[in-house]
C-alpha cells in the first residue's frame, strides 16, 4: 500500500510536465520536474524496482508507476525532437552560423552535470550615479577571448520590483568563456522607479561602455540585450525605442511584449498578482494611465528597423503566457524583422535555472547560436 501511495504521489508530480501549476510552490515544483527529470524518474525506478505483480496492489502500483516515469522523462525526448531541426530552423531565421565544431544543442550527457555559479570571476562595478542619488551597479564578466569582443548586457527578472545583476550567473559564464563581454545590470526598481527608468539604465550600461571600451576590450559597435521576465519586457524596449544600430540584437526570456493586453488577463493570484506588480512599475492601473501601458509594451515599437530577436518561451509559463511570444512573433514577422521563437511545450517559467536540464540545453544553445549570427 505504502509504494502504490508513493507512486501515485510521483505520478501526480508527473503532470507538472504536461500541465501548468496551479500554485506559487507547483510552480517551483514544476521548474524540477522539467529540468531534473532524471532525479525523478531515477525515483519512480527504484520504487518500482521494489515489487512488481506480487501482493496486494503491485499491479495497480506498477502500472501507475510506469505512466509516471513516461512522463518525467517526456521532457527530454521532446528536447530531443526540437534539437534535430533546431540549427536548421535557426539557419532559416538568421542565416549562417559561425558556431566552434561540436557545439550541440542536446546532449544527454550533459544531464548529469551541474553547475549554478560565476565560474570565470565576474567584477562588480558602478556605472552611474544619477542626480537623486541612485547608484547603479553591474557584474562584468571579461570575454575569454584576446581582443575587443561584443558585448551582452543581462536584464534580471524580478516583476521589476526586485532581483538582482547575481540572478542566473552560470549563463552568463558560459557566454564569457565562448568570448563575449557579458555586463549583468541592476536597474532602478519599482515602485520607488517606474517605467522608462530601466531603459535609461540599460542606455547608461551602454554610456559607460563605450567610454571605457579599452579598459574592458569591448566593441562598442556590437551591443546585445538579453533580458529574462521583466527583464525582458526592459531589453525589448531598449532594443526597439533606442533606435541605436550597436544594438544588433535582443534575447527574451518568457518576457511580457504586450504590456496592455497582459493587463487584461491577469496570472493566477494562487501565484501572483500580475495586476498589482503591473501597476507599481508602471504607475497606475490600466484606467489610470492607459498611455503608459502602451508605452511600455515592446509590441507596439517593433519596426522594419529593429534587431534581430531571439524569443524563449514555455507553453506551460504560468507567470508570462506563452501568447505574449505569439504576438511578438506576428508582429515581427508583418514587420520583416528577423526572428525565432524557441518554443518549448513542457516548460515553465524560469525553467533554464538549469543549464543542463532539457529547456536550458536548447535555450543555451540558441543563445550562442544567435550570438555567433548577429555580432559575427
Amino acid at each position: 500500500m505504502i509504494r502504490l501511495i508513493i507512486l501515485i504521489i510521483l505520478l501526480l508530480l508527473s503532470l507538472l510536465s504536461v500541465m501548468r501549476a496551479q500554485a506559487y510552490y507547483l510552480w517551483l515544483m514544476a521548474i524540477a520536474v522539467t529540468e531534473f527529470p532524471l532525479i525523478f524518474a531515477g525515483g519512480t525506478i527504484v520504487m518500482l524496482s521494489t515489487g512488481f505483480w506480487a501482493g496486494k496492489y503491485q499491479w495497480a502500483g506498477t502500472l501507475v508507476g510506469f505512466i509516471a516515469l513516461i512522463l518525467f522523462l517526456s521532457p527530454i525526448l521532446r528536447s530531443y525532437l526540437i534539437s534535430r531541426r533546431l540549427e536548421k530552423d535557426m539557419r532559416a531565421a538568421f542565416g549562417q552560423v559561425y558556431l566552434k565544431n561540436g557545439v550541440e544543442p542536446f546532449s544527454f550527457s550533459k544531464f548529469f552535470r551541474l553547475n549554478f555559479k560565476d565560474t570565470v570571476g565576474s567584477k562588480t562595478l558602478t556605472y552611474v550615479t544619477y542626480n537623486d542619488g541612485a547608484t547603479l551597479k553591474l557584474d562584468f564578466f571579461p570575454a575569454q577571448a584576446a581582443g575587443k569582443r561584443p558585448c551582452v548586457i543581462v536584464v534580471h527578472g524580478g516583476s521589476w520590483s526586485s532581483g538582482d545583476s547575481k540572478q542566473l550567473a552560470n549563463l552568463n559564464s558560459y557566454m564569457a568563456k565562448t568570448g563575449y563581454n557579458v555586463a549583468a545590470v541592476n536597474y532602478r526598481l519599482a515602485p520607488k522607479y517606474q517605467t522608462p527608468a530601466p531603459v535609461e539604465d540599460i542606455k547608461s550600461a551602454m554610456s559607460f561602455f563605450r567610454t571605457h571600451a579599452d579598459e574592458f576590450h569591448i566593441d562598442t559597435s556590437q551591443f546585445v540585450l538579453l533580458g529574462r521576465s521583466a527583464g525582458a519586457q526592459i531589453a525589448l524596449l531598449a532594443a526597439y525605442t533606442l533606435h541605436d544600430k550597436s544594438i544588433k540584437g535582443v534575447i527574451e526570456f518568457y518576457g511580457p511584449a504586450d504590456m496592455v493586453w497582459g493587463y487584461s488577463i491577469p496570472s493566477n493570484p494562487l501565484i501572483m498578482d500580475s495586476r498589482k506588480v503591473m501597476g507599481d512599475y508602471v504607475g497606475g492601473t490600466y484606467a489610470q494611465v492607459p498611455q503608459k501601458y502602451h508605452d511600455c509594451s515592446p509590441l507596439f515599437f517593433a519596426g522594419p528597423a529593429s534587431p534581430p530577436t531571439l524569443m524563449i518561451h514555455g507553453v506551460n509559463d504560468v507567470l508570462v503566457t506563452y501568447l505574449h511570444a505569439v504576438k511578438l512573433s506576428t508582429k515581427l514577422e508583418e514587420e520583416h524583422v528577423k526572428h525565432y521563437w524557441l518554443r518549448l511545450p513542457w516548460a515553465t517559467h524560469g525553467f533554464d535555472f538549469n543549464l543542463y536540464g532539457p529547456g536550458g540545453q536548447l535555450s543555451t544553445y540558441a543563445v550562442e547560436n544567435f550570438l555567433s549570427t548577429v555580432t559575427k
